[in-house]
């Protein structure tokens, strides 16, 4: 255990949640995991192809539902794929220089094939097939960061793509029952970044039986505490919304969600072949 770590983790979790934390068990991982910093920015270095397996690998050593597995990761290598996929987000120039990008896709697929080969019924083609799929990808996703972070890499997940689902779904070659879940965009950090504050454990951790009693009192302290610390670059659209005193968290989320996003994803999921009922 390097030194100092304990200290390391009570002031990453003071800044990260708000209050001082006893550390009754630390150890270099748990360190990792609570200093966790998002990178967009990246050294002109790249990112070694068994260095990329073995971070693969890693994800997929994590926990699935039932030890189903349906959960599959995709290199992007080719780089003409990698300017088209970018070339949809220019917003997000990180997604065109980071060395290296994967894309996590949930796999309904496996199961039925296994059951048609092995000369068995599938009767649960239904919604629980695509929430555990779902669930898998997800846990691969939090995998493989927590990989990146322990290896001294950096990195930053691309919701983006399911806005562009169908498109890069076809330059993937996806079949039937696999669709995008996130791409990931990875590489050598060229700056430290910032630990990004979280909504305090009295919101988001419950004891016996969910309550939100608090929530709103405890949700504006946050935003105050954010603010303070990371102030937002610009506020969503004020031409809509006007300019806020405090534009804290709940602030921009509640902005970000006020209009239709991704409103053809369930339609997306169902040309897939996924059952949502």
């Amino acid at each position: 255990m390097t030194p100092n770590v304990i200290q390391d983790m009570q002031r990453a979790m003071a800044e990260r949640f708000g209050e001082d934390f006893e550390i009754p068990l630390a150890s270099d991982g748990l360190a990792s995991l609570a200093q966790h910093r998002v990178h967009r920015d990246f050294l002109d270095r790249p990112v070694d192809p068994e260095l990329l397996k073995m971070l693969c690998a890693c994800a997929m050593s994590a926990p699935s539902k039932s030890d189903l597995q349906q959960r599959d990761i995709i290199i992007i290598q080719d780089p003409d794929l990698r300017a088209r996929i970018a070339a949809l987000m220019p917003q997000y120039a990180w997604v065109r220089t980071a060395p290296a990008m994967v894309i996590f896709c949930l796999n309904g697929r496996r199961l039925p094939q296994i059951a048609e080969w092995r000369g068995k019924p599938f009767p649960n083609d239904h919604c629980d097939l695509l929430f555990n799929a779902v669930a898998d990808a997800a846990i691969a996703l939090a995998w493989f960061q927590a990989s990146v972070n322990m290896a001294g890499l950096g990195g930053c997940p691309v919701s983006e793509i399911r806005n562009h689902a169908e498109l890069i779904s076809e330059w993937l070659r996806l079949p039937d029952k696999v669709a995008l879940y996130a791409g990931f965009c990875l590489g050598w950090p060229s700056t430290s970044g910032h630990i990004t504050p979280r909504l305090p454990l009295s919101v988001t951790v419950h004891h016996d039986r969910f309550t939100d009693d608090h929530a709103r009192g405890d949700i504006e302290a946050y935003d105050e505490r954010r603010e303070a610390l990371h102030p937002a670059r610009r506020q969503r659209d004020p031409d809509v919304w006007g300019t806020a005193n405090v534009y804290g968290w709940s602030e921009d989320k509640a902005g970000q969600y006020a209009e239709p996003l991704r409103t053809d994803f369930g339609a997306y999921l169902r040309r897939r072949k996924f059952n949502l009922t």
